[in-house]
């Protein structure tokens, strides 16, 4: 069974920094996409950015130029720097990797349980 264990979250001031972290832990192939997604109280969880294997990355575009994901591949963990955090940016933030399975072609996804950010004006 594979966990991802997410850290970072907290509250900071409109305009401050966070970082989260998230490595998974038990026994797995290999990864082939971490990223993170949000949810914020009364909204649909959205993806925020995620990162493949070969470094390619994706952001929503209400954090580009603020947010910059990024991969340790040897140690299977992925990284979101967080600037210029806006009141808007609160939410739970949610780590998601999807694996390459056993069987060719296969893939299964987990999540984790989630850090809040609070980011107060």
């Amino acid at each position: 069974q594979v966990q991802l264990v997410e850290s970072g979250g907290g509250l900071v001031q409109a305009g401050g920094s966070l970082r989260l972290r998230c490595a998974p832990s038990g026994r797995f192939l290999s990864i082939v996409t971490m990223g993170w997604y949000r949810q914020a109280p009364g909204k649909q969880r959205e993806l925020v950015a995620d990162i493949t294997d070969d470094g390619t990355t994706t952001y929503v575009d209400s954090v580009k130029g603020r947010f910059t994901i990024s991969r340790d591949n040897a140690k299977n963990t992925v990284f979101l720097q967080m600037n210029s955090l806006k009141p808007d940016d609160t939410a739970t933030f949610y780590c998601n990797a999807r694996f390459r399975g056993s069987r060719p072609g296969s893939e299964y996804t987990y999540w984790g349980q989630g850090t809040q950010v609070t980011v107060s004006s």
